[in-house]
């Protein structure tokens, strides 16, 4: 049997974009699938898509920085499976503009999302996850691990969701929760979103693509989903892609110096 059969598994963002990828690989492994997503119509599309797929599905509309939604969508998914087994904290977005531009309310917002949203959700699934000793994997973003240039308040969210994933895996690991932080790289899209950049003049037009301008290949989004249900499997900590990322990370934290004349000779 496969590992995923019959499990429950909420994916915020599942609607769209890499969520919507994540959902239906876990759904085409045997799960029984709940996805969140804030636009009814892209919701109950993607649903009734993913049924003709023959995966199980529950579409659910929820704004994920309300704190009221996030238990709902929790509490909706268990009332209907009796269950979780997973919860993917996919919900989020980017950002492009100098930090110095960025408006206090678009950090907040942006925290909203990528920060609260996800601490949320988590919140109210780990009682549920601990019973069947499940998972919580988090996005994140190259942007975790190393700010980079002309993405504004992107990378200070999502060193927040690293921080967050590690400090839960170490209270958690010993009552069997599995804690899964991803940190993908660019990943493909058949119509990638373009970003708008606000009195930022003298950011390249490449900064308005995916990746912020990063010098790195484009991920295949089913490609990088079967390997978080294989991490997962494995129960291991973190998944950065590419793997020599790490290598700029390692040097960045021995070498700070370096790292940043790396990070701007890469962009």
């Amino acid at each position: 049997m496969k590992y995923w059969q019959d499990k429950i598994v909420l994916v915020t963002g599942g609607s769209n974009g890499l969520g919507r990828v994540i959902a239906e690989t876990f759904g085409l492994n045997g799960a029984k699938i709940a996805i969140a997503g804030l636009e009814p119509g892209d919701v109950e599309k993607t649903g009734e898509e993913m049924r003709l797929k023959g995966i199980e599905v529950l579409p659910l509309v929820a704004d994920v920085t309300k704190p009221a939604d996030a238990r709902r969508i929790v509490d909706e998914t268990v009332a209907k499976y009796g269950a979780l087994d997973a919860l993917v904290n996919a919900a989020g977005r980017t950002h492009r503009g100098f930090l110095m531009q960025t408006s206090l309310e678009e950090f907040q917002s942006l925290w909203n999302l990528n920060v609260m949203g996800t601490i949320a959700c988590t919140q109210a699934a780990v009682p549920y996850l601990l019973k069947r000793k499940g998972h919580v994997v988090n996005i994140g973003s190259l942007a975790a691990k190393s700010a980079a240039r002309w993405v504004g308040a992107y990378p200070t969210t999502k060193h927040a969701v690293a921080a967050f994933s590690q400090q839960l895996r170490l209270e958690t690991r010993p009552d069997g929760l599995h804690v899964l932080l991803v940190c993908p790289g660019p990943v493909k899209r058949d119509n990638p979103r373009l970003y708008a950049l606000k009195n930022a003049e003298g950011i390249p037009q490449s900064a308005l693509m995916p990746g912020g301008g990063v010098k790195v290949g484009k991920i295949d989004p089913h490609v990088l989903a079967q390997r978080i249900l294989t991490m997962c499997e494995k129960r291991r900590p973190e998944l950065v892609v590419p793997w020599k990322a790490r290598i700029l990370f390692s040097i960045a934290q021995m070498f700070p110096r370096l790292g940043d004349w790396i990070v701007l000779k890469s962009t």
